[in-house]
């Protein structure tokens, strides 16, 4: 019966790693510890990882759509649907082997259930639910973006309260992070994210005609391609927003700028077909150095706005950044200068936990377990594909007229 239920959501083979029913999970009670598997479907990766309850990493599987999606020049919602039903198994199935472990050896599955892609996290849900009735696990549901605040803490000896930046293809957002389930959100963005226009730019610039970077996400190839420019003040492009005193963000003005510079350049050049300006590396630099500037300028007054509300303390101030554009050496790089200059110790998780992973998801589980969450009935979790993270404040951020001098964050990036 369970089986022809799942087939009706769209899963065809479901055959989850075999159990004994005579086996003991021996692991956990001789050492004590409690196990999560998290499942991660959100967008376009479909992640899944197993950690204990001290953080010990058992297994983790990363299976990306990030080579398919770069054929349709971003994520295709219903192709990110259908290759996470046809991973989302594999994966599970996958990380339980290598984690040597059987499904009643793990005490509670955590999944993703806002926000993101509907169809995407559809997927991960249901499956999630289908584990928890047959193998009698508890559910609990994660927030995408909590979960991405608070994965540092796995990594680094961080306390309750500090100041969190979260940059990704979906999201850009300043939040003051109090507790597990304790945000406030201090600004997010008001028109695109910072890895979505980032996405766009390496579009238009033909990137991908470029080998080194063909194979390579557009935030990453921005990246590379700036590395190799010989200055990044070819192009001048304006500061988002610097008039208005809150932590929100803009990045539409900027992509019309840059889309203003590279036709004026393909003019000169006559530029036809695929054919690729010589300024290309210093029009990333340029630009990329643009949207460092405009996250900077907003971060340092979260960060006023945090301490002088006595939100975060004045002499242990901790801003984390996550998310896929925090991969970004040259943007945390410039975080780091300003935290330095604001005597704020500036981190991010690994690399590769800035992007979407199951990790950061069976991490959020732990948190929530370690700070008394309780037993969540799956019949009542509810998928939300927008939903705001913690509390409002952004009128408070207005309220207090906080202002930041830009003239000197040309100095941070210059040592950056």
């Amino acid at each position: 019966m369970l089986s022809k239920c799942i087939l009706c959501h769209g899963f065809n083979r479901i055959k989850p790693t075999s159990f004994n029913p005579m086996h003991i999970p021996s692991y956990r009670y001789a050492s004590n510890k409690y196990i999560v598997l998290g499942i991660e479907t959100s967008c376009d990766d479909t992640g899944t990882a197993i950690i204990d309850k001290k953080g010990n990493l058992f297994a983790e599987t990363l299976l990306s759509q990030n080579v398919i999606h770069l054929r349709y020049g971003g994520v295709n919602p219903l192709i990110a649907r259908d290759l996470h039903r046809d991973n989302i198994e594999r994966a599970v199935n996958e990380t339980v082997m290598k984690a040597k472990l059987q499904f009643q050896d793990i005490d509670a599955i955590a999944v993703t259930v806002k926000p993101g892609l509907l169809f995407s996290l559809q997927i991960g849900v249901k499956y999630a639910k289908y584990l928890s009735k047959i193998y009698h696990k508890p559910l609990i549901p994660i927030h995408h973006m909590e979960a991405h605040a608070l994965v540092a803490r796995m990594y680094n000896n961080i306390d309750f309260p500090f100041l969190a930046l979260l940059i990704s293809g979906g999201h850009c957002l300043l939040t003051c992070v109090r507790g597990t389930d304790d945000f406030l959100l201090l600004g997010d963005t008001l028109d695109n994210a910072p890895g979505e226009v980032l996405d766009k730019v390496a579009r238009r610039m033909k990137l991908r005609n470029i080998p080194d970077y063909s194979q390579l996400p557009g935030g990453r190839a921005v990246e590379l391609a700036a590395e190799n420019a010989k200055t990044f003040e070819v192009f001048e492009f304006p500061l988002p927003l610097h008039k208005q005193r809150d932590c929100n963000f803009s990045f539409s003005g900027l992509k019309d700028a840059f889309s203003r510079h590279l036709y004026k350049k393909e003019s000169e050049h006559n530029i036809k077909g695929d054919e690729i300006i010589p300024e290309v590396n210093e029009l990333c630099a340029s630009f990329q150095y643009a949207v460092a500037k405009h996250i900077v300028h907003r971060a340092e007054r979260a960060l006023k706005f945090c301490i002088l509300r006595n939100y975060i303390p004045v002499d242990n101030s901790t801003l984390v950044v996550s998310g896929g554009v925090a991969s970004n050496n040259f943007i945390f790089k410039c975080l780091q200068c300003m935290g330095n200059a604001m005597k704020c110790n500036v981190l991010r998780p690994p690399p590769k936990l800035c992007t979407d992973n199951g990790i950061m998801i069976a991490w959020n589980g732990i948190e929530k377990i370690n700070s008394g969450y309780p037993s969540t009935d799956m019949e009542l979790i509810d998928i939300d594909p927008i939903a705001p993270l913690g509390v409002n404040v952004k009128d408070e951020v207005r309220y207090d007229n906080i202002h930041v001098k830009s003239t000197r964050l040309k100095n941070m990036f210059i040592s950056a």
